[in-house]
C-alpha cells in the first residue's frame, strides 16, 4: 500500500481537492445578454419590470453574485432594433451537476490512488487537473465582483478548514519531539507560518512517532502531502484577477504559457531551488487547466468547432503521452512525477471533459441515486482531501487489529492478508464519514452558512 504525497518535482501528489468552494456553478449558456429579446413583438413595449433573481435551485451551494457578464462584448449578438421586444426571464441560476459530478469522481479518484499506487490512474483520470479546471471556472465567474471581495471570500473559506487541520496535526508534532531546526534559526519558524498562510511547503519531521506503532515513521510526511494543493490554489487565487485580464486579452497566449513555463523549469532545464521552486512548478503545471476554466466559463470553449477543439486536444495529450514514454521513473506512468506529461496531458483531458459538456440541473438516469453522496462530497471537498492521508493511514491500522482477534485472525488470516488493500478501502468510507461530522462543519462556518453535520441535500430534497 502507498501513500504518495506529492511528486518529487510537480508536488502532484494528491489531486485536489476541489476546487475548495460553495459556489454555484454557472454554465456558459447562463451568460451574454441579461434579457433576450423574445420573437414575438407586442403592438406596445411594456415597461420591464424589475428583475428579482430565482432561488437557486441548491440553496446550500448558492454563491452571492449574479450571472457573469459578458466578457467580450463585442462577440455578443446584437439586440434587434425594435422596442417592442419585452425581455425574457433569466435561466435560473443553480448547481451545474456534471461540474459537481466530475469533482467527486476526482476526489474518490485521488483516495483510491494514494491507497493502491496504481500509475496508470493518473493517465485515466488526471483528477488534479481536473479539480483545478473546475475551480478556474468558479473563480472566472465570481470575479464579476470586485477582485478585492472575491479574494477575501476565497480565504475566507479556503484558511478555516486548514487551521482545523493544522491544529490537530501540528500539535501532534510537537508532542512526538520535533523540534527546531538550529541551522535554520528563525527560518524555520517563519516557515511554520505556512500553516497558517500557505503561501511556501509547511516543515515537518522527516521522521516521527515509531516503527509499528499507530502513528508510523512516515506520518508527518503523509499528512502534510496534500498541503500542497492548498498553496496551489492559494497562488491561483492571487493570481486571477491578473490572469483574467490577460486571458481575455490574449486568450491562447495566455492559456499556453504555462505549458511553456513547464517545459522551462518542469524538465530540468532551469532549476528554481527551494520551496519557491517547488510552488512555482505546481502553478505552471496546472496554470493552463485554471485557465482552461476561464475559457469555459466565459463561453469560448463552445465557439470553437468540436471536431477542431477535440483533435487539438488529442495531440496535445499524444504529446504528453509520448513525453511520458521517454521520461518514465521508477513508478512507472505515473505522470505526477512527469511535469510536462502532466500538464499536456490533464490539459487535452479537462479540454474534451468541458467541450462535452452537458449543463445538468440534476443527475440523470442511473446516476441520480449517487445525488446525496455527490452534494456530499462536493459540500466537504477540502475536508475529505486534507484528512485522507491519515485516514487512509488510520484504515490501514484497523485492518491489522483483524489479525489480533481471537479465532478471526487464525482463520481468516490468509484472506485477510490476500484482501488487505481492498479492505482498507472499505475502512476508509466510514473513516471519512467521520471526519466529515467532525471538522466537515468549518467549512460552513468559513463560508458564513449554518453549520451543518451531514450536507448531503437529502434536507432540500424533502422541502421539494
Amino acid at each position: 500500500m502507498t501513500y504518495p504525497d506529492r511528486p518529487r518535482q510537480d508536488g502532484a501528489g494528491y489531486d485536489d481537492g476541489a476546487w475548495p468552494s460553495a459556489d454555484a456553478a454557472w454554465t456558459p449558456s447562463q451568460q451574454g445578454s441579461a434579457y433576450p429579446a423574445h420573437a414575438g413583438a407586442a403592438h406596445t413595449a411594456p415597461l420591464p419590470a424589475p428583475h428579482v433573481p430565482a432561488p437557486a435551485a441548491y440553496p446550500e451551494y448558492a454563491d452571492s453574485t449574479g450571472p457573469a457578464q459578458a466578457a467580450y462584448p463585442e462577440r455578443a449578438p446584437a439586440a434587434p432594433d425594435t422596442a417592442a421586444e419585452a425581455p425574457a426571464p433569466r435561466a435560473k441560476p443553480g448547481r451545474d451537476r456534471y461540474l459537481d459530478l466530475l469533482r467527486a469522481v476526482a476526489l474518490v479518484r485521488v483516495v483510491v490512488f494514494h491507497l493502491f499506487g496504481w500509475a496508470w490512474l493518473t493517465v485515466l483520470f488526471p483528477s488534479m487537473g481536473v479539480m483545478f479546471a473546475l475551480a478556474g471556472s468558479l473563480m472566472a465567474r465570481s470575479l464579476a465582483r470586485p477582485a478585492v471581495s472575491v479574494i477575501r471570500s476565497r480565504l475566507r473559506r479556503l484558511l478555516p478548514p486548514m487551521w482545523a487541520f493544522s491544529l490537530v496535526v501540528v500539535p501532534v508534532m510537537f508532542a512526538l519531539s520535533w523540534k527546531p531546526v538550529r541551522e535554520e534559526g528563525l527560518w524555520w519558524f517563519i516557515k511554520l507560518g505556512s500553516y497558517l498562510f500557505p503561501l511556501g511547503s509547511p516543515p515537518y519531521p522527516e521522521e516521527s512517532g515509531s516503527t509499528g506503532g499507530w502513528l508510523e515513521l512516515s506520518w508527518a510526511d503523509q499528512a502534510a502531502g496534500p498541503l500542497w494543493y492548498i498553496r496551489a490554489y492559494l497562488w491561483f487565487v492571487l493570481a486571477s484577477p491578473l490572469l483574467l485580464k490577460a486571458f481575455r486579452r490574449l486568450p491562447w497566449v495566455t492559456l499556453l504559457a504555462p505549458i511553456a513555463l513547464t517545459a522551462v523549469i518542469g524538465t530540468g532545464l532551469v532549476t528554481v531551488p527551494g520551496t519557491f521552486g517547488e510552488g512555482l512548478v505546481d502553478f505552471a503545471v496546472f496554470g493552463s487547466c485554471w485557465i482552461l476554466g476561464f475559457a469555459h466559463n466565459d463561453g469560448l470553449l463552445k465557439e470553437i468547432p468540436r471536431y477542431l477543439a477535440v483533435s487539438s486536444a488529442a495531440i496535445v495529450m499524444g504529446f504528453g503521452l509520448w513525453w511520458a514514454s521517454g521520461h518514465l521513473t521508477e513508478e512507472g506512468w505515473n505522470l505526477d512525477e512527469i511535469p510536462l506529461a502532466q500538464a499536456t496531458w490533464s490539459l487535452g483531458f479537462c479540454a474534451i471533459l468541458l467541450v462535452y459538456a452537458p449543463s445538468w440541473q440534476k443527475l440523470p438516469g442511473k446516476l441520480a441515486g449517487w445525488d446525496s453522496l455527490v452534494t456530499l462530497a462536493n459540500n466537504r471537498a477540502v475536508t475529505i482531501y486534507l484528512w485522507h492521508n491519515l485516514l487512509l493511514m488510520a484504515a490501514a491500522h484497523l485492518v491489522d487489529e483483524l489479525w489480533s482477534v481471537p479465532w478471526l485472525g487464525d482463520t481468516f488470516g490468509t484472506y485477510i492478508e490476500q484482501s488487505y488493500e481492498v479492505l482498507v478501502l472499505i475502512a476508509i468510507w466510514p473513516l471519512i464519514g467521520l471526519a466529515i461530522l467532525a471538522f466537515g462543519w468549518v467549512e460552513d462556518v468559513a463560508a458564513k452558512r449554518r453549520p451543518r453535520l451531514w450536507p448531503n441535500g437529502a434536507g432540500r430534497t424533502r422541502r421539494a
